[in-house]
């Protein structure tokens, strides 16, 4: 009878090296945070930067949250899994790793060792992300391809007053893409605060996690409420509908950027 081969139980000294490190990135021009054939991602322009420095090896990555292509980020975290044996201070890792992404607009803010167990994804209990609405009728030159470019005059307390309908627990399909993958519709939104700065207007939004697109549809419809299409208490009808089609449009990726993942126990805060 021919025996069957078992595998060898992985040792602890064969166990990955887990880092966590924050990026801040532009993501015009990339086909989004996840690889894909058709195009240049964030992550595996990451992952082969953190390779260099691994000796060639794979560092396999695990992000808090994808970003679409044309979405940007100023505090994305990222998990990277080193090969056993890694051996590097947070200031290597940092550095070597953006040495290694020159001349991309892609840079890690931070580095830090992992405590054990530590998920960049499951782990993280806050998502905070910001859209930004330059609102005046000439065209952006220095923040060309950082915001939505609205030219019609756009009240931001009204749509401020709108967002506050959509805040807790819902079903939020109405604001929800096509091609979303979550199991379910339900999330809760902690914060939508709209506020104006000049010409800019900018929305506030924060979560345990999102939908796909939920961000943007968000915007989209607010925009609406903004130039008076919409009163305040009908994002509040369009909410309840469960339907997308009764939401405003898909904003642009332009003006969304993912700036913080909170959590329990900060990663960073040594650094």
């Amino acid at each position: 009878m021919a025996q069957r081969c078992r595998k060898a139980p992985v040792s602890v000294s064969d166990a990955p090296v887990t880092w966590a490190v924050r990026l801040e990135y532009d993501g015009g021009g990339y086909v989004g945070w996840q690889k894909q054939a058709n195009g240049v991602s964030i992550q595996g322009l990451l992952e082969e930067a953190a390779s260099r420095i691994a000796g060639g090896r794979p560092v396999p990555s695990i992000t808090a949250g994808r970003t679409d292509a044309g979405v940007h980020a100023g505090g994305q975290v990222i998990q990277l899994d080193f090969p056993s044996g890694f051996d590097r201070d947070a200031r290597q890792v940092r550095d070597g790793i953006n040495f290694h992404l020159k001349p991309h607009p892609i840079v890690v803010l931070d580095a830090a060792l992992a405590a054990p167990g530590w998920n960049a994804r499951f782990s993280a209990i806050r998502r905070r992300y910001r859209y930004r609405i330059l609102n005046r009728p000439a065209r952006p030159a220095l923040d060309a391809g950082q915001v939505w470019h609205v030219k019609r005059p756009l009240d931001a307390q009204a749509m401020h007053e709108g967002a506050q309908h959509l805040l807790g627990r819902h079903d939020f399909s109405s604001f929800r893409a096509a091609s979303c993958q979550a199991n379910s519709p339900m999330r809760t939104l902690d914060r939508l605060d709209v506020a104006r700065n000049g010409d800019i207007v900018s929305i506030e939004a924060d979560a345990r996690s999102f939908l796909h697109h939920q961000v943007r549809n968000m915007v989209g419809s607010l925009q609406l409420v903004g130039w008076g299409a919409w009163t305040p208490a009908d994002t509040r009808t369009a909410l309840e509908a469960c339907d997308r089609s009764k939401a405003g449009p898909t904003a642009p990726p332009d003006g969304l950027a993912l700036i913080g993942v909170d959590y329990p126990d900060d990663p960073f805060a040594a650094t």
